[in-house]
């Protein structure tokens, strides 16, 4: 029961050291790729609105609506108002 103990208690330490060591060198190259994409990302829409701004003239009002319009509202149904009652 005590080599079992043992076992456990000497893998466990083993395994998280491995653990702890991995991700000292792993977790900064994570971390550096998801800001590089986050940024380009960024970049990408920074200038797709700087290129849509460039069409218009100074002074225009551009209205966009959304493309894809549910018939929600449709569906929904009438209000009706009601009061409340005291007993």
């Amino acid at each position: 029961m005590i080599v079992g103990l043992l076992k456990f208690l000497f893998w466990f330490f083993v395994f998280s050291y491995i653990i702890k060591f991995l991700g000292r060198i792993f977790i900064p190259i994570i971390i550096k790729r998801f800001i590089r994409k986050s940024s380009q990302k960024f970049g990408q829409k920074f200038n797709n609105m700087n290129s849509q701004g460039t069409k218009s003239n100074e002074g225009d009002v551009i209205i966009e609506g959304k493309k894809n319009k549910s018939k929600l509202s449709d569906k929904v149904g009438e209000y009706v108002d009601f009061e409340e009652v005291d007993e």
